[in-house]
């Protein structure tokens, strides 16, 4: 029975949270030991196939399946698709779960690189489809590059595999990010052939990277619990994927002004080696394991630049966030995709930028038209400011890291697929046109395994503009599984009191995971706020930990180096 009484909000919180937590202990108890049963399971079983032991497990159509394809395949989203392509590996039946994964990974890539092909080589009947094709074959690429890079990794034996899921579940989570991306370019050229089109071939692919990443996902809740083979299967060389942290990169961070470091510098009055950013990336060796610092003179640059996937460790600096400016006016209206409307954006990774500031001068009535983009694993923005109206920050993928960064905008203006954590930063909504309504964030999780999210933590949400007569929302979720966390930041009154706005409809996916815990000021409070499932008000104190720099974005390992300020837990 649910109490009542003399008793505050707080407390009654605090007493549903407890109750909760011992129900889930008792659950979380009884799923590790079946958890335990069924890997300890898929080992014996596949100890008794290597001795000649017949499979002990068979499929509805008849067909024998050892027990651990039946224990990977059990935890997808696409179990039939899973048991058909998983379960046809060569010598399936000898192989143990972790093995069972590279092959899922594998046929992914195979898959995917068939797509890309299907995808360069279609005729367009209009320019927005053609755009949005052109997009399409960029990000597809991209996928490809993580999938290749993934069973890179595994090769390597350097590090432990605890340290190699973390990578290998950010990477197939972006893989997932891209082609869903992909399908919202199409959508959005509002061509219904085309998005047919992307739906049907990437249909296999998408589910074929959901089931390779319920695997990781999988392997890693029960790595501390069983050593598979005790060996050393899921790596990678980590040292390749950590932005500047060779000893020479330490000092150099650590002495001094940056921009007296620089070996690039770029200005517009001549002073420098270069007059535009975009010549200067130029001049950065591809994938360096070393950083190149470049230094960009206060102005404003009038440009649309790109840091391209193999320009790795780029670490940007300007003269403050407020006298160097990247500008651009790309655009939906105007014909350009969500995805390269991009003022500034990010696809190397290890990039830090610091002091600068990355606009979009689009304006409201051209929907659509994103200041900085970013695609990078291990992207850093350190005393930045993000100024546009929708779509202003599109925090697209892998793990990225915004402190002391001022972003401004107006609807979704914080979005994307991203593990991301804001600290100490200032969320600063702006008057939209007549008629709409404010939304601050739109998260874009499609797959419950993706290990993605937007975290705000110890930040300020103000009023950038007079917004008395304009309806504020914290957010609204984007994809099936949003998840938004919002812990100890203030909040103006602004903020309309049902806190958050659905995507359609009058309400949201019982799937989402949103919450507020710890906030405060006269937008704070969550008396009134919508009443959905997926909205969660306290938080206990090892759930809020879940979406802080140390497990978040796995800071501690690679933040450090940069030398940016930050908060490693709550």
């Amino acid at each position: 029975m649910s109490s009542y009484g003399k008793i505050n909000e707080h407390e009654q919180a605090k007493l549903e949270a407890s109750r909760r937590t011992r129900k889930r202990i008792t659950i979380i108890a009884i799923s590790s030991i079946v958890l335990v049963c069924i890997v300890v399971g898929a080992v014996v079983g596949t100890t008794a196939n290597n001795n000649g032991k017949k499979p002990s497990s068979t499929e509805g159509n008849g067909d024998t399946i050892s027990v651990s394809v039946k224990a990977v395949c059990d935890v997808t989203l696409y179990k039939e698709k899973c048991f058909k392509t998983v379960g046809s590996a060569p010598n399936a039946s000898t192989l143990n779960p972790e093995e069972l994964f590279r092959y899922a990974v594998q046929i992914t890539l195979t898959e995917l690189t068939k797509v890309l092909d299907v995808f360069s080589d279609r005729e367009h009947t209009d320019k927005a489809t053609s755009k949005a094709m052109g997009a399409c074959v960029e990000l597809i690429e991209l996928a490809v590059d993580q999938l290749n890079k993934t069973m890179t990794s595994m090769k390597d034996n350097t590090k432990s595999s605890s340290e190699s899921l973390d990578d290998l579940r950010t990477w197939l989570s972006s893989v997932g990010t891209y082609q869903e991306t992909c399908k919202d370019s199409l959508k959005e050229a509002k061509n219904p052939n085309s998005t047919a089109f992307g739906e049907t071939h990437l249909k296999d692919s998408t589910e074929l990277t959901s089931n390779a990443l319920a695997i990781i996902t999988w392997l890693g809740k029960i790595a501390d619990s069983v050593k598979l083979n005790h060996r050393r299967l899921l790596t990678t060389a980590r040292t390749n994927d950590l932005p500047m942290m060779g000893a020479g990169g330490r000092r150099l961070l650590e002495s001094g002004d940056l921009k007296k470091k620089a070996t690039i510098v770029v200005a517009q009055d001549g002073t420098g080696k270069y007059r535009t950013i975009s010549e200067a990336l130029e001049e950065v060796e591809e994938k360096n394991e070393k950083h190149t610092i470049i230094y960009v003179k206060k102005g404003v640059y009038v440009e649309n630049v790109r840091v391209e996937k193999k320009k790795w460790n780029v670490v940007m600096v300007g003269d403050g966030q407020s006298k160097t400016i990247v500008s651009g006016g790309l655009n939906f209206i105007d014909g350009t995709p969500t995805f390269q409307t991009a003022t500034f954006a990010v696809f190397g990774k290890g990039f830090m930028a610091r002091d600068m500031g990355f606009r979009n001068t689009a304006g409201p009535a051209k929907h659509q038209a994103v200041a900085l983009m970013t695609s990078a694993d291990l992207a850093v923005f350190y005393r930045c400011t993000m100024d546009a109206f929708q779509d202003t920050l599109y925090a697209h993928a892998q793990r990225q890291f915004y402190r002391e960064c001022d972003i401004i905008g107006t609807v979704d203006f914080i979005f994307g697929n991203a593990a991301v954590v804001f600290q100490n930063c200032k969320i600063l909504p702006r008057r939209p046109m007549k008629g709409q309504q404010i939304t601050i964030t739109a998260q874009g999780k499609k797959d419950p395994n993706q290990n993605t999210g937007i975290s705000i933590h110890n930040c300020t949400i103000t009023p950038f503009d007079n917004l008395i007569d304009v309806n504020t929302f914290l957010g609204r979720p984007w994809k099936d599984f949003s998840t938004t966390v919002i812990m100890k930041s203030f909040m103006d009154g602004f903020v309309n009191p049902k806190g958050w706005l659905p995507w359609v409809g009058d309400n949201a996916p019982d799937t989402i995971f949103y919450a507020e815990h710890l906030n405060f000021g006269p937008g704070a409070s969550t008396k009134n706020r919508v009443k959905w499932r997926g909205l969660r008000l306290f938080l206990t104190k090892k759930e809020a930990n879940r979406f802080t720099v140390k497990p978040f974005i796995d800071g501690k390992k690679w933040l450090p180096a940069t030398k940016v300020p930050f908060k490693a837990d709550f």
